[in-house]
């Protein structure tokens, strides 16, 4: 909980930090007062004066705020001549879209940095690559496979997850890597909708390459002899394709170190389809680990029927399955009240149990289950490194993404009013500092890429027109370039009274998403 929170302030800090120098930066420049500048909202928790500016750090670390002399359309006192000369108000027009500007304009720079410094000492991301894609799916039909690691998306190169947030409207051409070879791939499919895909696909589905035999002995696939790779996948090496290394392996409840390996173990000849990998699994007498029983729900249609912790499922009605996803799937079938017989191993012997599934309510989706969990072992990230570049490349590559988040950013919100997607992808500060607190357990050049991101997101959200942002000062000089004039009291009044309950309305959907997040 201390290390998230420190965490989530190292995150949003510097953002609020540049956004608010950007403004003080600017109403310095052209000669306005600065009174206060506060990072953060709500009491002082630490604050001292230079000059005419006090500096602050509030309680409330969600935002800032420079709170300018002469910025107050409501003053009733009149200012005198010497006063009007550091008034924010009294400041030309072009002066005060600056000053207003400089705040997400500052942002887009932190992110520019952010991403020439990362650019030109190289990045350490985990890799984009697809999850476990069933041969049902559409996915496989358009020709991708499991474990395919993504390279470029209409002849854009992929260094991460956050390159597919894409602006196009359709995906025409993908290359991926598969076993060591580069493909392409047209599905000719809606960029929204392929992202969906990947997501439900997404890497976090694949499978180590670990299996028990009837005795419950663990044996692992590994691409080299006594060399345990945690980034490989079991539905990789059902595509078989390459010979593979059958070593019998210890400590399989840590696939993130390299396990004990034994002396003994043997070449596996390279299958040509899934159905090869099946047959060999089914001559070895082996079972992947994801069947073998984890832990049972007490008073579960699995507890009441005796199945234990450790127990091998081996099949459904005397069918055989090959996975745990396969057994979630073929549970969904069974109707309400009925009654099916599962197969499965126990210290070598071929048992059976009878059990009636129960239904339950899963993210607001009624489903079957029997109350058993399963012992998988998932893979860790597959890590890519990228070379740093040189200081005038770096610099093009920096301003393109940087150009291209801004770009994403834009068509996001476009989508979102025009209800491409739906409010509830909406995050806030909860979803922020998770986001936060995973990509720096995962490595800084995610964190520094999220930063850069998210410092684009603010200064684009700033620039909406709404009342009380940033986007909705410079509304107002445009209006005042319209009138020749300054807008009446009472429209400002209703104008900010908009923008107050807007924002509002939005913090709490963010708010909102959140905590069903958290709870669901």
């Amino acid at each position: 909980m201390i290390q998230g929170t420190f965490i989530f302030i190292l995150f949003l800090g510097p953002l609020i930090f540049f956004h608010e120098l950007g403004h003080f930066f600017f109403a310095r420049f052209f000669g306005v007062r600065v009174e206060v500048f506060s990072i953060g909202f709500g009491p002082k928790i630490f604050k001292w004066k230079r000059k005419d500016t006090e500096y602050a750090i509030s309680i409330i670390p969600l935002g800032g705020y420079v709170k300018m002399f002469g910025d107050d359309p409501f003053r009733e006192q009149p200012l005198t001549e010497e006063e009007k000369k550091v008034a924010f108000n009294h400041k030309t027009k072009w002066a005060r879209f600056w000053i207003v500007f400089g705040g997400p304009l500052a942002n887009m720079i932190l992110a520019f940095v952010l991403y020439f410094a990362l650019v030109v000492s190289g990045e350490k991301v985990p890799e984009t690559r697809f999850g476990n894609i069933p041969q049902s799916s559409l996915l496989y039909d358009m020709g991708f496979r499991s474990g395919d690691a993504l390279r470029e998306i209409n002849g854009k190169p992929l260094v991460s997850f956050d390159d597919l947030n894409l602006a196009e409207s359709m995906v025409d051409e993908i290359k991926v890597e598969r076993q060591g070879e580069m493909l392409s791939i047209k599905p000719a499919y809606n960029a929204t909708a392929f992202i969906d895909l990947l997501m439900e696909h997404s890497a976090a589905t694949l499978r180590a390459p670990i299996f028990v035999d009837q005795t419950g002995k663990a044996f692992a696939l590994t691409r080299q002899q006594d060399v345990y790779d945690p980034g490989y996948s079991l539905e990789e090496a059902s595509l078989g394709k390459v010979s593979l290394w059958l070593q019998p392996v210890a400590n399989i409840n840590k696939t993130d170190e390299v396990p004990v390996l034994e002396k003994t173990s043997e070449v596996v000849p390279a299958w040509s389809d899934e159905a090869g990998f099946k047959s060999w699994m089914a001559a070895k007498g082996l079972y992947p680990i994801d069947l073998q029983v984890g832990s049972i729900v007490m008073q579960s249609p699995a507890d009441k029927a005796g199945l234990r912790q450790g127990d091998i499922l081996t099949g459904l009605a005397g069918d055989k399955i090959m996975g745990f996803e396969e057994l979630r799937a073929r549970v969904q079938k069974v109707k309400a009240g009925e009654e099916i017989a599962v197969n499965f191993l126990r210290e070598g012997k071929t048992q059976e149990v009878k059990l009636r599934p129960e239904t339950r309510t899963v993210e607001k989706k009624t489903v079957m289950t029997i109350g058993v969990f399963s012992g998988q072992r998932m893979v860790l990230p597959r890590m890519r490194e990228t070379a740093p570049e040189g200081l005038f490349s770096a610099l093009g590559m920096a301003w393109n993404r940087t150009v291209d988040g801004v770009v994403k950013t834009v068509a996001g919100y476009k989508k979102l009013i025009t209800k491409e997607v739906g409010l509830n992808n909406i995050g806030g500060p909860l979803a922020i500092g998770k986001v936060a607190s995973d990509s720096f357990q995962i490595s800084l050049s995610m964190f520094f890429r999220l930063m850069a991101i998210i410092s684009i997101n603010l200064g684009v959200i700033n620039l909406f027109p709404i009342p009380v942002l940033d986007g909705g000062h410079i509304m107002f000089l445009g209006f005042e370039l319209i009138n020749r004039g300054p807008l009446s009291r009472r429209k400002l009044e209703l104008a900010q009274r908009f923008g107050v309950s807007f924002l509002f309305l939005l913090i709490f959907i963010a708010l909102f998403n959140d905590i069903s997040r958290l709870i669901s």
